[in-house]
């Protein structure tokens, strides 16, 4: 019973604590955006490769099928 006198306090002293905390999370912008940053993760924003990339994958891509017909 004499536990109760020290735990209570504690208890109140916690939630007060837990819901400045929140408080604060929820004036600061913390829940604004939730699903931004996952929208964000699954889009591609890769940029298109230089010409002479392209080139020179065009000219893989050539040399990669003629090897391929000659092995069968």
């Amino acid at each position: 019973m004499e536990s109760l006198y020290l735990l209570i306090p504690l208890s109140v002293l916690l939630v007060f604590v837990i819901g400045v905390i929140f408080w604060w999370s929820l004036r600061s912008g913390q829940y604004d955006d939730m699903e931004g940053p996952a929208y964000r993760l699954l889009m591609d924003d890769r940029d298109e490769p230089a010409p002479d990339a392209r080139e020179r994958e065009g000219g893989d891509a050539k040399r990669t099928a003629g090897r391929d017909e000659g092995e069968r």
